[in-house]
């Protein structure tokens, strides 16, 4: 009987049968494991709410013919109970754990600074301190530096020169030079590379003093780039939702209190109320809307 143990973050879950499960892990030391976590959609599980996307545990695998079988789990970091509770940060989780699935190919081969990055973003995004786009578009940048993809962001990406230049062509793998430009290429503006750079170097103070359009140009030209190299789509990037972070409801603690309260649909605003008198009738409305249309519309005055 072989056993090993390492710590890992789930990736995704399968069904098996009728009780059992295929967990996708990317573990610190032995890479993308698949194993089978058996009885756990059962409710009398062990540890069933433990293999769950997103979560980081701690898993000792008994090494089987085909697939490992999962003998024991403990939870390292509860990501996942803040996440799905964030409709941004689900989604942005959920195209984080596809992307390390994707890069990390062959199984059981160790991806350390993948494994690292997939940790960081998943805290960040369990924490909420950051804007769950800023965090999945550094979290993409930089996956793809460790593939070997990192876009040229301050060189030409086919002669080397130095810029600013002006030009991104996703084929061409960044930035080109006026001589190295192709057909297709698009011109994003300044900004837009300044917080390309911010995130893959993790410069977040410029990075968030940048503008909601600019972080929505950023975030095409990174899934772009991605998938370029992936040579695929991943299914889970266009229902990521892009919007700025947006401040603590306050429904559940009642109503704010420095909010001026709603006007009142009988108050005629003169210190008296609204009867029945005030109200138009029907025949007052109708013979309004007949003397607007007889009247024709304004903007064609003009004409």
């Amino acid at each position: 009987m072989s056993l090993y143990r390492d710590t890992g973050v789930v990736l995704r879950v399968h069904k098996l049968g009728e009780a059992d499960r295929i967990i996708t892990l990317l573990t610190r030391r032995h890479g993308k494991v698949r194993a089978v976590a058996k009885g756990v959609r059962r409710t009398t599980s062990r540890f069933g709410a433990r293999l769950e996307p997103f979560g980081h545990v701690d898993v000792q695998f008994y090494t089987g013919r085909t697939l490992d079988v999962v003998t024991q789990v403990q939870t390292v970091d509860a990501f996942a109970l803040p996440i799905v509770g964030d409709y941004q940060a689900y989604t942005a989780a959920a195209a984080i754990v596809e992307t390390a699935d994707r890069l990390a190919a062959e199984e059981e081969q160790p991806a350390l600074k993948l494994y690292l990055l997939v940790c960081g973003a998943l805290r960040a995004l369990a924490g909420g301190d950051r804007d769950a786009s800023l965090v999945l578009d550094a979290f993409l940048l930089r996956a793809m530096a460790f593939a070997g993809w990192e876009p040229a962001l301050t060189e030409c990406a086919r002669c080397g020169e130095h810029g600013p230049h002006a030009a991104f062509n996703v084929q061409a793998g960044g930035l080109l030079c006026t001589r190295c430009r192709i057909p297709g290429s698009v011109h994003p503006a300044p900004d837009v590379l300044v917080l390309m750079a911010g995130l893959l170097h993790g410069d977040w103070d410029a990075a968030e003093a940048t503008t909601q359009a600019v972080r929505r140009d950023a975030s095409g030209l990174v899934a772009a780039h991605l998938q370029w190299h992936l040579e695929r789509q991943l299914r889970s990037l266009p229902f990521v939702e892009r919007r700025a972070r947006e401040a603590p409801l306050t429904a559940a603690l009642g109503s704010n209190p420095h909010e001026p309260e709603p006007a009142d649909p009988d108050d005629t605003g003169d210190g008296r109320e609204t009867t029945t008198a005030d109200v138009p009738g029907k025949a007052e409305v109708a013979g309004a809307a007949e003397g607007a249309r007889s009247a024709g519309d304004p903007r064609d005055a003009g004409t």
